[in-house]
């Protein structure tokens, strides 16, 4: 178990060890209380320029060696992803795209 405070700042590295981002915070669905999405912080520069995107849980796994999560996704990956508006933690039809686009089941069923 761990604290989501803890999660928040923790790096994002490729399989091959790149790193790719920065967890920014968790969203909770609170019909199930599953995590859904870890929001990642990517690309810019000391966090000026930086992007938000929220990725599937499932596309995430703890690796201790690095002290971090590890993906499969990639930076292109992420730039391509599904357009999300600002609701988009409202919009199931946007869940079901972005879940569909990076191969994942969807975590409501």
């Amino acid at each position: 178990m761990i604290s989501s405070d803890k999660v928040n700042g923790t790096a994002v590295y490729s399989r091959s060890g790149e790193h790719v981002g920065t967890i920014d915070h968790l969203t909770i669905d609170k019909a199930t209380g599953k995590v859904a999405y870890a929001v990642m912080g990517f690309g810019g520069f000391l966090g000026i320029g930086e992007d938000h995107h929220p990725i599937p849980w499932a596309k995430l796994s703890y690796d201790t060696s690095r002290g971090g999560y590890v993906t499969d996704i990639t930076s292109e990956q992420l730039e391509g992803a599904p357009e999300r508006r600002d609701d988009w933690h409202r919009d199931r039809d946007w869940e079901a795209r972005t879940h569909d686009y990076y191969g994942v089941p969807n975590y409501w069923v």
